[in-house]
C-alpha cells in the first residue's frame, strides 16, 4: 500500500471530497469540504482524485518527540537539563578530613549531577504524593511539610545553579 502525502486529494463514500492534512501510523487526517477534519483509517475505502507523490513519513518528528518527552517526563528521574552556574565549570569538589587521612577529590559537575539528581527525585516524590490515592489530605499536607523542610536544608547548594528558577526553596521562600 503506498501511503497519500498531505494535500492529496480523495473523496470518501460517506464524508464526500476532501484534503489529506496530516498522516500518521495508523490514518489520516482529512479536512472535507461538507464535513470538516476526519480521521480515517490508511486502508479505508474511498477514491484518489489527486495523489501528492512527496516521500511520507507516517509519523511526524514532532509526535515522535512530544511523545518520548512525555514518557520521560512520567518515568524519569529527570526532567530536564539544568545548567551550572559558569563559574564552577571545570572546578573540582575537595572533601579534606580533619584527622589527617586523604582528601578526597570529584569534578564540581559530578557533584553538581547529583544534586540535581537528588531534587529532581524529590519533585517526583512529591508528585506521587500530591497524586496518591492512599492518603488523606492531612497527610498529604503533613509529608509536603517534610520535603519543604528537605528543600530548605538544601539550599545551601543554590550557589551552584545558573538559573534562580532552579534553587531550591524552604519554608521561608514559600510565603
Amino acid at each position: 500500500m503506498k501511503l497519500l502525502a498531505i494535500g492529496s486529494r480523495i473523496e470518501h463514500p460517506e464524508y464526500g471530497k476532501g484534503v489529506v492534512t496530516n498522516v500518521s501510523s495508523k490514518h489520516y487526517w482529512v479536512t472535507f469540504m461538507e464535513n470538516g477534519l476526519e480521521t480515517i483509517d490508511l486502508d479505508a475505502d474511498f477514491e484518489v482524485i489527486d495523489g501528492v507523490e512527496d516521500e511520507v513519513d507516517s509519523v511526524s518528528f514532532f509526535d515522535v518527540e512530544r511523545s518520548l518527552v512525555k514518557i520521560l517526563e512520567k518515568w524519569s528521574d529527570t526532567h530536564e537539563k539544568v545548567p551550572m552556574a559558569d563559574k564552577w565549570k571545570g572546578g573540582k569538589l575537595i572533601l579534606d578530613p580533619g584527622d589527617g587521612t586523604a582528601s578526597k577529590e570529584m569534578p564540581i559537575d559530578t557533584f553538581f549531577h547529583k544534586i540535581v539528581m537528588v531534587r529532581d527525585r524529590i519533585r517526583v516524590m512529591e508528585q506521587k504524593i500530591n497524586s496518591s490515592k492512599n492518603l488523606d489530605d492531612q497527610e498529604k499536607v503533613d509529608l509536603q511539610q517534610y520535603i519543604t523542610r528537605i528543600y530548605g536544608s538544601l539550599t545551601s547548594f543554590n550557589v551552584m545553579f545558573k538559573a534562580k528558577s532552579d534553587h531550591f526553596v524552604g519554608e521561608k521562600g514559600k510565603g
